[in-house]
């Protein structure tokens, strides 16, 4: 059995959830307000968002949460890999 490099899965998972946010910006930028709320009501089937919708998000604040998204998707490649590196031992 092959495997998981813990570093790069974790990197992968972590630029993986960062685009997705990158991506969210760029929809949040581009649609407006009510262009976000549809595309993201879509995605969440029947979950109403345009109560929690925050269109005025500061600069440093989106930096931030791209930064904790890397973070939170890093550990989770790296604990998938992990787990999966341990359980293929067995």
């Amino acid at each position: 059995m092959m495997k998981l490099n813990i570093k790069k899965l974790g990197f992968a998972i972590g630029i993986t959830g960062a685009l997705l946010y990158l991506g969210c910006i760029v929809i949040m930028l581009t649609v407006g307000h009510e262009g976000s709320v549809k595309f993201f009501n879509s995605l969440l089937h029947g979950l109403d968002v345009s109560t929690i919708m925050r269109m005025d998000i500061p600069l440093w604040e989106a930096g931030l949460g791209i930064i904790q998204t890397f973070i939170l998707g890093w550990l989770v490649g790296a604990c998938i890999a992990s787990l999966y590196n341990w359980q293929i031992k067995k």
